[in-house]
């Protein structure tokens, strides 16, 4: 099956910016995940590998599993522990028997597919009888700062478009609950990872920084598609920047979370 266009491209700047969007994001996630030490876990869409290079640490007794689509990707990744592998596949046809795993994982992966549904049924076919699968996505409606930023929201709203566009759906966080239960889930529950950034914070800047990055990997498709100019676009970034140089800003945003049974 066809994956949808990743939005962000796969430049050297665009791994950068993934790599310290895993240093903001990760911990939180792996206290979402509670996993055991002889669980065996699965992590769809590995990326750079370094949230499941986290996850296997937690797992002297048990196994990791990483499997990514992009060769770009998996080409990064180095394999720091014995208990831990990657290989290449598409998350909508897993290389995987039924009943494996009793973790199956995925974060900032669904918003990027053509079927999250099938990618969801796929996680739960691969799942023991009472095994956990647990998602984190986006909605990029849910930014917020204080002051406002305008020109930037008005680019950011263009990106719900763009990722429309390219078989992505950049909402789904808000639809986590329905494709769980339609992928046949039992005991589903919601929640959020919170990104609270006031200026006052050491996590202000990176996390603003990650904001700034975005546009200039996307700016290209943008101005493509006519969803932005390039001069709307520097404006967006000189916003940001600014808003960043304050000491009494605040940037907040949520991510979605769920957590489903087989």
């Amino acid at each position: 099956m066809e994956q949808a266009t990743y939005i962000h491209g796969m430049h050297a700047t665009e791994q950068e910016r993934l790599a310290g969007l895993n240093r903001l994001t990760n911990a939180p996630f792996l206290r979402f995940l509670a996993l055991r030490e002889t669980d065996r876990v699965l992590e769809v869409g590995s990326g750079l590998g370094l949230l499941a290079a986290e996850a296997a640490q937690q797992l002297p007794q048990g196994a990791m599993v990483g499997i990514e689509y992009a060769p770009e990707q998996l080409a990064r990744v180095l394999v720091p522990a014995s208990n831990l592998r990657f290989l290449r596949g598409d998350a909508h046809r897993m290389p995987f028997p039924n009943d494996r795993f009793d973790v199956v994982y995925c974060r900032y992966v669904l918003e990027h597919v053509r079927d999250p549904l099938r990618v969801l049924q796929e996680m739960r076919r691969i799942l023991k009888s009472g095994g956990r699968a647990l998602a984190q996505e986006n909605n990029i409606e849910m930014v917020a700062f204080d002051p406002d930023c305008p020109a930037f929201k008005a680019v950011w709203k263009q990106f719900t478009i763009l990722q429309a566009r390219l078989g992505g759906d950049a909402l789904i966080g808000k639809r986590l609950f329905g494709l769980f239960y339609h992928a046949g889930f039992r005991d589903i529950e919601l929640s959020y990872q919170p990104e609270i950034h006031p200026a006052n914070k050491p996590t202000f800047r990176p996390w603003m920084q990650n904001l700034i990055a975005l546009l200039p990997g996307a700016a290209d498709a943008l101005q493509a598609h006519h969803l932005a100019t390039q001069a709307e676009i520097d404006q967006a970034i000189a916003e940001l920047q600014s808003f960043m140089e304050r000491d009494d800003a605040t940037a907040l945003f949520h991510w979605n979370r769920a957590c489903g049974v087989k």
